[in-house]
């Protein structure tokens, strides 16, 4: 019986340390409070963004965290945490989190992983609160133009002028 336990626990932190060597970006935060129904909400929309949350033993993500190389990662990994994974994306769980810890005071982000790096809860608010990617190429795409869109202008006006 106890054999069987201790192989499960050895293949969920298999299981999670294969995740998080994989991931894109992680926000690692605090849920209890949040009812079922929040939680559920939340859940949604991080499926919606292709993104996952679980929640482990604190031992089993302080190991996982350990073999999969990101032992400052284990060091915040105190207490009841959830995991919002992304493996494609790397700002949408640190943007729906973020939202979604402004409706609800008991969610706190305390550490993540982006790109491969352990970082602290300053920069996952960073990474948040930047623009959509839409906005971005937006911003990119005005950017580009706007030289063009002064050369015809003047070349208008000489045009003009003869």
């Amino acid at each position: 019986m106890q054999k069987a336990s201790i192989e499960r626990k050895a293949e969920a932190v298999r299981e999670l340390s294969e995740k998080l060597g994989r991931a894109a970006t992680v926000v690692a935060f605090d849920y209890p409070g949040l009812t079922v129904e929040q939680f559920t909400n939340l859940r949604n929309q991080l499926r919606e963004a292709d993104c996952e949350v679980t929640v482990y033993k604190n031992n089993i993500s302080k190991r996982a965290s350990i073999a999969a190389g990101y032992d400052a990662l284990a060091d915040t990994l105190v207490g009841a945490k959830a995991l919002a994974i992304s493996y494609s994306d790397v700002v949408a769980p640190a943007k729906i989190v973020y939202d979604f810890a402004k409706t609800n005071k008991v969610v706190q982000i305390h550490a993540g992983i982006v790109e491969g790096k352990v970082v602290n809860v300053d920069i996952i608010n960073e990474l948040a609160m930047l623009p959509s990617r839409e906005t971005l190429l937006t911003m990119l795409a005005v950017g580009l133009l706007t030289p063009v869109r002064e050369i015809a202008i003047g070349l208008n006006m000489i045009s003009s002028e003869a």
